[in-house]
């Protein structure tokens, strides 16, 4: 598979305001986040997914960003969740160019770490490197914290994986560029808001999520009905108010405007015992670094 693009990933169009992001500045998150309103946008950190969430929905913030999965860990469960719950609209998807650097306090020098701190999926990408010097690894709670605390502290020999602009915004020195594991490192974010996305004849996808009764072969003739479709991702997830029981997660390409995707919608709709379109929305057309 060839890496996509390296242009601007389709998102919404109307005025900018407060893009709302989990994590601190120069997260990953904040990344997609200036990335997510055509033109300037403020940005505001939420301790976590929920809080992004909710500043949407009270309007503290005009948008809000989540992401949804990674390219080398896969679904991120607890955004995939809140999706489901909450009444917000995806209006657009951001891809973004997980890059990791090594950095630590001005003056020291790779010979002087003995630990690095990150967030466990930052940690676990990068593997390789914490191994060949046999650092030991410190969790923290995002990628772009691990760096604000190292810049505020006086431990010279920890070091913090974080994005370039992490290192940038905190003043730390960076000792190494692109140290994870596997290059082909991408998160895809969705653009949440409280309206619908406006028309747009850009190419789209169409998120939904359906429950079926607990039949044999029910989920097989439901799935039935979006035959002819490309479906992008399908996954399940366990429900929160039934045991054994599952929520289907698929992502369509194509609008739900279209008359195939539309009659595709209405079969599933009426066989699930519960269904909701989480958006149908500008797919992203390339990533942002």
């Amino acid at each position: 598979m060839s890496d996509p693009a390296p242009t601007t990933a389709a998102a919404p169009t109307s005025a900018p305001g407060v893009v709302a992001f989990q994590g601190n500045p120069g997260s990953y998150g904040e990344i997609a986040a200036l990335h997510a309103v055509a033109g300037h946008a403020d940005t505001r950190g939420y301790p976590t997914f929920h809080e992004v969430a909710r500043a949407v929905e009270t309007g503290e913030a005009e948008y809000g960003v989540l992401p949804v999965e990674n390219s080398l860990m896969g679904a991120i469960h607890q955004s995939i969740d809140l999706l489901s719950e909450t009444d917000l609209h995806v209006v657009g998807e951001v891809v973004v160019r997980v890059s990791h650097c090594l950095m630590a306090l001005p003056g020291v020098e790779l010979g002087d770490i003995r630990r690095v701190a990150s967030q466990q999926p930052a940690l676990d990408q990068c593997t390789d490197l914490i191994r060949k010097h046999g650092w030991q690894p410190v969790a923290a709670h995002d990628t772009a914290g691990s760096a604000k605390n190292l810049a505020q502290s006086d431990e010279r020999d920890l070091a913090a994986i974080a994005s370039e602009r992490a290192a940038q915004l905190y003043g730390l020195n960076i000792l190494q560029r692109n140290i994870e594991d596997e290059p082909f490192n991408y998160t895809r974010f969705m653009i949440l808001a409280r309206h619908e996305p406006a028309p747009s004849d850009a190419p789209h996808k169409t998120s939904l999520v359906f429950a079926v009764r607990h039949t044999p072969g029910f989920l097989v003739e439901t799935l039935n009905e979006l035959r002819g479709l490309n479906l992008s991702r399908i996954e399940s997830r366990p429900r929160r108010d039934r045991a054994w029981s599952y929520l289907m997660y698929v992502d369509i390409e194509g609008d739900a405007r279209d008359p195939q995707v539309a009659q595709a919608l209405a079969g599933v709709l009426r066989k699930a015992s519960y269904a909701k379109i989480i958006g149908s929305y500008p797919s992203a057309q390339g990533t942002v670094n």
